[in-house]
């Protein structure tokens, strides 16, 4: 696999630590990388979250950070560090990340056989709030991926037939606009071909089935394609040809949304958390759902349910006659 210079841990991004150290930074980050399959984004963060790690106790010493001063750390260091970063306007989740990371490397360097790092045993993590998604109401859900909705925009009518396509695989596949935007045209669910293969987060990969208006959605646009679309090459893409950005999409929801009245959470994230709410709200298995949404662990797909469960007692709230 071809990494690029954004996905290449390097050692000089921990300046602040001493060259042993260093080297089992970027050490930890290859494993990231390679084993655990973490997605770019997240590599990054985790990378971010242990060089600020590592600089806050090189600052406190005056000296480059070694992996003897790890091996020294004691609970009140670990919250001092937590204290630190808090003073600069991190918030809990931000605390929670960092953290994650730290105790991350201390795991590799003790599977590594070069030093055990207890301080963290027990540290108690700070306490976040779990946000649920926003969903939208079906009928709201169905004029963002509608062609129709945008048939009084000054646009070539290929785009617009390429948005709704788009949006439609993001509400009728549960897709992440990421996902929808990788798939090539050789892969392209039309026709018979009722599944896609899907490449989601750190290079996992999942077939999702496309029930049939997605898959007429897709035949509209490339019908009207001005483009000679490569099989190895997206099945989306801009006005001159080039794979299309998901800025494009974002930027046409948002002219939809002051149309259709809808708020700033009507996003095409929001599609594929309506996509999930919807399922779940028909009776949809939750494990299915997981499988569908690619989510590595069922708590993260066990959210849906509060949605759920709070879409119902508003409805009993508001008509049910002893609620009131």
């Amino acid at each position: 696999m071809r990494i690029n210079s954004r996905q290449q841990p390097r050692q000089e991004e921990f300046r602040a630590a001493a060259p042993k150290l260093r080297a089992l930074a970027t050490g930890w980050l290859h494993h990231l990388r390679g084993e655990r399959r973490l997605a770019t984004l997240t590599l990054e963060a985790y990378g971010r979250d242990l060089r600020q790690f590592i600089s806050h106790f090189a600052d406190r010493t005056g000296r480059p950070a070694t992996v003897d001063d790890l091996g020294a750390l004691s609970q009140a260091d670990v919250r001092a560090f937590m204290a630190a970063r808090r003073s600069t306007g991190a918030g809990n989740r931000t605390l929670l990340r960092g953290l994650a990371a730290a105790r991350s490397f201390a795991r590799f360097l003790e599977r590594e056989g070069v030093i055990t790092i207890g301080a963290f045993s027990a540290v108690r993590p700070p306490k976040t709030t779990r946000r649920l998604p926003r969903a939208l109401a079906v009928a709201d859900a169905r004029d963002l991926a509608d062609a129709a909705t945008r048939a009084g925009e000054q646009r070539s009518p290929w785009i617009l037939a390429r948005d709704a396509a788009v949006l439609s695989l993001l509400y009728g596949a549960g897709l992440r606009i990421s996902e929808a935007l990788a798939i090539t045209r050789g892969d392209a669910p039309v026709g018979r071909r009722d599944i896609v293969t899907i490449r989601g987060k750190g290079g996992k990969v999942r077939s999702a089935p496309v029930i049939e208006p997605v898959r007429r959605a897709i035949e509209a646009y490339l019908e009207i394609c001005p483009y000679e679309l490569r099989a190895d090459g997206p099945l989306f893409v801009g006005a001159r040809g080039a794979q299309l950005s998901p800025r494009i999409i974002q930027l046409a929801v948002e002219r939809m949304r002051g149309a259709l009245g809808l708020p700033d959470t009507a996003t095409p994230h929001a599609l594929r958390h309506s996509f999930a709410t919807h399922l779940l709200g028909r009776g949809g298995d939750l494990r299915t759902i997981q499988e569908l949404l690619g989510h590595a662990s069922l708590s993260t797909t066990q959210i849906y349910t509060a949605i759920d469960t709070k879409r119902l007692l508003d409805a009993y709230r508001s008509a049910h006659p002893r609620a009131r």
